[in-house]
């Protein structure tokens, strides 16, 4: 929950997913050495973990972290497949796309409980519900990232096939979205959250049609593979105390301007029209905000997962049902949650 490959920035990968390295928080004797991959250059649409670097969280739980992006999240899981990242950031479908190939990745942290996706449609249009797309283009990021898999689902459920029915076309994002819909290249577009806020500023009015059934299947989330996570516990528990502190960080007012400073500098070009910044930043805390529940944050509710797996079953996506209980593991909340004040 593509969580998307946002702003216009690509570092997208070459064959060899060489990675380029966006922020590194300081390093000392005692630290240890990770690698987190994103599936998107944004800053923003990770702030906890900026936020954990930038007021010291991750040194103090002995982690010099590299945050480096590719370009959707089926590079998330090749990089860590090959070694090259012990920490991804996949969405739900591409995770459990993996698994069904044999790659025991194991989601670990909901850092998105509410979709970070949607389908939306410019505001004039006619088009009122999915089933209305019928014969038309949906624009995407790319064509395999997790916004995919989720706008497949809904148009599945409204009794439309691909290629039959509609078409993926890959367009990119924000601004080349936008495009897209002005030139006539796109009826609809399966955006994230900051593709419309991107989409917004420029002026594109849209309007989102995302039956209510979709707005809770929750978005991209920290995974690593169970090999890493059972033979480096103390990464996995200092990760995500970390997370935890820069999230309660950042969710108080107070805060707001610091975390808006410590994703510029995860990302300087995303920072630079802090208009937009803000207007993204507003839409994540609502994205993030995890209400009353009482497990905290991270949590990942069993039944979440069941509802994407049914769905990527109904669209095709997944070919059968997979045992969710290996696909993502609860065991670090408490401790997550008891730590990270």
């Amino acid at each position: 929950m593509s969580i998307s490959r946002r702003f216009g920035l690509v570092l997208g990968a070459a064959a060899a997913l060489a990675l380029a390295p966006i922020v590194m928080s300081p390093a000392s004797a005692q630290t240890k050495d990770i690698t987190v991959v994103l599936p998107n250059p944004s800053a923003l649409n990770v702030w906890p973990m900026h936020v954990a670097i930038g007021e010291g969280y991750m040194e103090e739980e002995g982690l010099n972290l590299t945050v480096q992006a590719v370009d959707g999240s089926s590079q998330v899981l090749q990089a860590m497949a090959a070694g090259q990242a012990q920490i991804g950031l996949p969405g739900p479908a591409p995770l459990l796309a993996a698994r069904a190939r044999g790659e025991d990745v194991v989601f670990i942290y909901n850092l998105n409980p509410k979709s970070i996706f949607g389908i939306v449609v410019r505001e004039e249009s006619e088009y009122q519900q999915p089933a209305d797309l019928k014969g038309k283009t949906i624009g995407v990021g790319t064509a395999d990232g997790a916004e995919v898999g989720f706008a497949r689902a809904i148009l599945t459920d409204a009794g439309l096939k691909e290629g039959d029915d509609y078409t993926f076309l890959p367009v990119g994002d924000g601004g080349t979205a936008a495009a897209a819909f002005e030139r006539g290249d796109v009826d609809a577009y399966a955006a994230a959250t900051s593709d419309a806020a991107i989409m917004t500023t420029r002026g594109l009015k849209l309007r989102e049609i995302t039956p209510d059934a979709f707005k809770g299947f929750f978005g991209n989330g920290y995974a690593v593979l169970r090999s890493y996570m059972e033979e480096n516990r103390d990464v996995v528990e200092g990760f995500g105390r970390a997370l935890v502190r820069g999230t309660k960080f950042g969710m108080d007012p107070a805060n707001r301007e610091k975390v808006l400073e410590h994703a510029k500098t995860g990302n300087p070009q995303e920072g630079e029209d802090t208009a937009l910044a803000n207007a993204l930043f507003d839409q994540l805390l609502v994205k993030m905000d995890i209400g009353d529940q009482a497990e905290g944050y991270g949590y990942q509710p069993q039944e979440n997962w069941e509802n994407w797996q049914e769905t990527l079953i109904a669209s095709g996506d997944l070919k059968e049902q997979q045992d969710l209980g290996q696909a993502f593991t609860n065991e670090f909340v408490e401790t997550w949650n008891k730590d990270g004040q």
